[in-house]
């Protein structure tokens, strides 16, 4: 019988059965980052237990180090704190800590793929809910609560329900000017923000097929965005060459051991799955989120919706979205002004997402009222960057060019909204508040969107300037 790539991983992972229904499932790849890891790690000084697999461990600092200095002590001394402990914690366990003294500091769903760590066929945890990014390479990844960090770290296992398997096929050809985030974000419209709540989402089709694996990424990454408990993309060609030659890859004969295997688990034609959902890629456009949720989501030709034009639950949150956003029903999205842009972040802070920004960059220059930041996702990306001279068309644009984290992705480090302030972001939340500023509102664009509204201080169709 048939089988798909999630029965063969789950099975190949599920150690056995709980009474609780739940499957205790060994898991080959934990990273870790420095705001969930603190009490995971004091979980297990109390209970006397130590980390058996310290080596299937990788760590890193992301969510709180500041993106326009390195020096130490931080300014915020909770961001301190949580820095100094898992430097002492990764010491005392003997977990490889990346920071930035390493050259691979960088954000946790960056530097695994890039690093060449994340593989096909692997289970994953990571105390941060966009771990699901790692199911691009054909892996099963989840994000998880600090008593589970514990529990990978005590035993190397999640007790864990197995969800439903969706299959999100997006067919055609996108059109110039629509990207990953674009297709990710309309994903999300179309199913729902908790349509994917109990399944986990295969991405298929032309679309994700002649993606690049960063693009891949992108997509993966947001599948929690629509409820979803991971989503992956299976194997191929593509998948073989970026990881092939990358610093914790096979080599040699292994790497040729390594494909056989990862050609092997992937869907087979004829596998059944729980749902089938289907997308036309064709017909898509640039996408720009107006509420308080990525699936409040319209193309860029379009208007807000009014509150009727929704199913009667989904109406109140509609309505709190007009309030929160000061939006009248019937305001066209193009043309909205913007405050602050924001290009990075673990779904489109790597290097082709750079580059695809600072080719809209080099066409003019940032609005004197916007504040614009590029923040690359980790070390090597900012490398990358460097020694093609973006930095430079960045800079020469208006932007500021950081040090990798998280930065205003999330409210955990020095950049944050004021205020009422707007935000043109390549990030994946827009909730309220998501940016620092109890008031701050969000837009969730592509890069190269971002880039756009930020020379035009409003948002913009990129597709005019391409």
């Amino acid at each position: 019988m048939a089988s798909t790539l999630f029965d063969k991983v789950w099975q190949a992972h599920a150690v056995r059965e709980l009474p609780s229904g739940q499957t205790q499932l060994f898991i080959g790849l934990h990273l870790v980052h420095e705001v969930t890891s603190p009490q995971a790690f004091q979980m297990l000084r109390e209970d006397s237990l130590g980390v058996p697999y310290p080596e299937r461990t990788l760590a890193t600092v992301d969510h709180i180090i500041p993106t326009d200095t390195d020096s130490r002590p931080f300014a915020d001394e909770q961001a301190e704190g949580m820095m100094s402990a898992i430097e002492k914690n990764c010491k005392e366990f003997g977990i490889r800590l990346l920071d930035r003294k390493s050259g691979s500091q960088g954000i946790v769903h960056v530097i695994g793929p890039e690093l060449g760590i994340t593989q096909p066929g692997m289970t994953i945890a990571c105390g941060d809910s966009h771990t699901s990014t790692h199911g691009a390479f054909g892996s099963i990844a989840f994000g998880v609560g600090t008593s589970q960090v514990r529990d990978v770290l005590a035993s190397q296992c999640l007790a864990i329900v197995k969800p439903k398997l969706r299959r999100v096929e997006v067919t055609g050809v996108l059109p110039k000017g629509v990207y990953a985030k674009d297709v990710t974000l309309q994903v999300i419209r179309e199913l729902g923000v908790n349509g994917g709540v109990g399944y986990a989402y295969e991405y298929a089709g032309e679309v994700f097929d002649a993606m690049t694996m960063e693009e891949r990424m992108t997509v993966c990454n947001m599948s929690i965005e629509g409820g979803a408990r991971c989503g992956y993309i299976n194997p191929d060609q593509t998948t073989f060459e970026y990881v092939s030659g990358r610093k914790f890859a096979p080599e040699g004969d292994a790497l040729k051991r390594a494909i056989t295997w990862w050609k092997s688990v992937a869907s087979e034609p004829g596998a059944s799955y729980d749902d089938v959902a289907t997308l036309d890629g064709s017909s898509m456009a640039p996408v720009v989120t107006w509420g308080i949720n990525p699936g409040q989501a319209l193309r860029i030709d379009e208007k807000i919706p009014a509150a009727a034009d929704f199913a009667t639950d989904d109406r109140q949150t509609v309505e709190d979205a007009h309030a929160y956003m000061g939006w009248k029903p019937g305001t066209a999205i193009a043309g909205t002004k913007i405050d602050v842009a924001f290009i990075g972040s673990c779904t489109n802070g790597r290097i082709s997402d750079l580059r695809e920004a600072a080719r809209i960059a080099k066409l003019g220059k940032v609005k004197s009222h916007v504040k614009a930041l590029v923040v690359p996702g980790s070390q090597d990306v900012a490398r990358q960057a460097e020694a093609e001279g973006l930095p430079e068309v960045f800079r020469a644009a208006g932007f500021e060019w950081r040090l990798p984290g998280c930065s205003m992705c999330l409210a955990m480090n020095p950049d944050k909204l004021v205020g009422n302030e707007v935000c043109a972001s390549s990030s994946n939340r827009n909730f309220k508040g998501r940016q620092g500023s109890p008031s701050g509102r969000t837009l969730l664009m592509s890069p190269a969107m971002v880039a756009a509204a930020a020379i035009e201080g409003a948002v913009s169709d990129v597709r005019e300037m391409l």
